[in-house]
């Protein structure tokens, strides 16, 4: 039996970080040393993490000089020898942001078909590789971004409309290298792990068009910045397709994805002896709703054995939104908890984790929150209405109230939500 069951919960949390740590996999995955220079770009909160293993990957290979820039977030820099690391906002783009992703753009431009571009992304990038049409410009580019924030829908659906309103993603970034040869390594924070929708698949192509982007504005009532609509309105919007010929020498690799790290974490629990089920790397909804679901099934398996006996640790993985009703604070994976914890109010012996395995959680410094059976009455004898904090987005003011917050700063890494059931 797990005699502290918030210890258990939270080091599952980083055993499943821990496998999705570049260090550790990342020199499995080089790519053939070329005639010419080796380039290496990308954006992402990982994707500093990943140019600082990569670079000392490469010279261990043996495999020469290389050189490149990386944008990531605020606060998430690695040092490199080689690769510049530069930091920009996220998730509404600055001007840092917007001067990398030129530059980046620059430098691939400048390569011949015997260089080599190693593009490493993960979670963020789009944010972070911000280079909208002049014809947009940044300051509607960032209100879009906020709209898109706020407007519950889901990530494929934010990234859908974000590579049709910018000169770098959709692919367009491997265009402008070409006929240099691309090598893509990616960290998946996407549910399904298209690595095309994964910070708007700078240098990958998608299928989908500018129709659906406009598709998916019209379904959430989205009051777009004229400017961002005209062009989204016009070919000049229409993104690279799959199997142009530029692409035919590039490559592809997933390196970390949320089912390797539930399977970890997973593994670690049934070597402790408690039975572990992984009940989806790819749930998305809106968080409140899904936390319900999760409640429900927690209750099912406490109250009657069904459909796991006791005791037994559920996983799951996924991004879930929020639709923004109000200026609390709080992510996502606080708003799952909080919701989660309304739903178990009272049921003994069921501890839950949600939290994002890159560390922060929306736009606070905590990663997630841990609750359990007792959390809402604690919240309540602290003074405040648990369902009027959900109502009003404020899940992290709820679990900072009752010191429940899971804090781990950066993690050099990002595959996504990570959520932890334990019913004993």
């Amino acid at each position: 039996m797990i005699d502290d069951p918030r210890s258990f919960l939270t080091g599952l949390f980083h055993t499943a970080v821990a496998a999705a740590d570049p260090d550790r996999i990342i020199a499995r995955h080089l790519p053939e040393k070329p005639k010419g220079r080796t380039v290496v770009v990308g954006a992402g909160k990982a994707s500093a993490a990943m140019a600082q293993s990569f670079e000392n990957a490469w010279e261990a290979a043996g495999n020469g000089p290389l050189e490149g820039i990386v944008v990531t977030r605020y606060g998430y820099a690695q040092p490199c020898r080689h690769i510049e690391i530069v930091e920009a906002a996220h998730p509404v783009p600055d001007a840092a942001a917007g001067e990398a992703a030129r530059r980046i753009f620059a430098l691939c431009e400048s390569l011949d078909e015997d260089d080599l571009v190693v593009a490493l992304i993960s979670g963020g990038g789009s944010s972070l590789l911000s280079m909208p049409p002049d014809a947009v410009g940044a300051e509607a580019k960032r209100a879009v971004n906020r709209i898109l924030l706020h407007s519950g829908a889901s990530i494929h659906e934010m990234n859908c409309v974000r590579k049709h309103l910018s000169l770098v993603k959709g692919g367009r970034l491997a265009r402008a290298a070409h006929p240099a040869r691309v090598a893509t390594l990616v960290i998946s924070d996407i549910p399904g792990d298209n690595p095309a929708l994964i910070a708007s698949g700078p240098t990958l192509p998608d299928a989908a068009g500018r129709a659906e982007a406009l598709a998916i504005v019209a379904r959430y009532g989205m009051d777009l910045p004229p400017a961002a609509l005209a062009w989204l309105n016009s070919a000049a919007a229409d993104a690279p397709q799959p199997g142009e010929p530029g692409f035919a020498r590039d490559t592809l690799a997933v390196i970390a994805a949320a089912q390797i790290s539930l399977d970890a974490a997973a593994a670690e629990a049934r070597a402790a002896g408690i039975e572990t089920h992984i009940l989806s790397d790819a749930i998305e909804g809106e968080s409140r709703d899904v936390g319900l679901v999760h409640a429900a099934i927690a209750r099912q398996v406490a109250l009657r054995g069904e459909p796991f006996a006791k005791p037994v640790l559920l996983l799951s993985g996924g991004e879930t939104t929020v639709t923004v009703r109000a200026k609390g604070k709080g992510g996502r994976n606080a708003e799952f908890l909080l919701s989660f914890a309304i739903g178990i109010d009272g049921l003994a012996g069921v501890t839950a984790l949600a939290a994002d395995t890159d560390g922060i959680d929306g736009s606070e410094t905590n990663a997630g929150a841990l609750c359990d059976g007792d959390t809402v009455q604690r919240i309540f004898a602290a003074g405040r209405n648990p369902k009027e904090l959900l109502a009003g987005n404020d899940a992290w003011s709820a679990f900072d109230l009752v010191g429940d917050l899971l804090v781990t700063g950066p993690t050099r890494t990002n595959v996504n939500d990570f959520r932890a059931i334990l019913i004993r």
